[in-house]
């Protein structure tokens, strides 16, 4: 369902947990049993809306830690926002090496593209963060997909050195 209404907001669907983990923030008991997450126009849990945004936030940010441990008790590694952008997306926009690194780690999608058509990769290229670059491209992301694409951003921006990243 993508491109749909700007009211539009991403969902993760609760699974009963028995027990907690170990490894879980305490800060959020309920991250533990989240499985998967979805679109839906439906009203969101507040609580819900609240691991979300600290999601958003510590990607944004580069909290490589605070990412980590929500991804260990849970939280979906390819957690989307309104307008299609996972946290691997936002950690690599804000050029945030390691946080980028903790997302490939957990099995971050690198070629999911936003609702613009934008990748990680051709994201982390217009902002010239090299070492996002680099992870992206040793993570074996897709130069070529989206809309412009990291081929495209390079080359606008005189970077034969991304280039060559990926014509080795």
């Amino acid at each position: 369902m993508r491109g749909g209404s700007a009211s539009r907001t991403a969902v993760a669907a609760w699974t009963a947990a028995r027990s907690p983990r170990p490894s879980h923030p305490s800060c959020l008991p309920s991250a533990r049993g989240v499985t998967s997450v979805f679109v839906t126009d439906d009203p969101i849990d507040p609580e819900v809306q609240e691991i979300a945004q600290r999601m958003f936030d510590a990607a944004r940010a580069g909290a490589a830690d605070t990412l980590a441990a929500y991804l260990d008790a849970g939280v979906p590694v390819n957690l989307t926002n309104s307008t299609g952008d996972t946290l691997l997306m936002l950690a690599a926009y804000h050029a945030h090496p390691a946080a980028v690194r903790v997302l490939i780690e957990h099995g971050a999608d690198i070629d999911r593209l936003n609702d613009r058509g934008q990748s990680p990769l051709a994201g982390a290229v217009f902002k010239g963060a090299e070492e996002v670059v680099r992870a992206l491209v040793a993570a074996g992301a897709d130069p070529h997909a989206g809309h412009p694409t990291a081929e495209d951003a390079a080359r606008m921006f005189g970077r034969d050195d991304y280039l060559q990243l990926w014509h080795r």
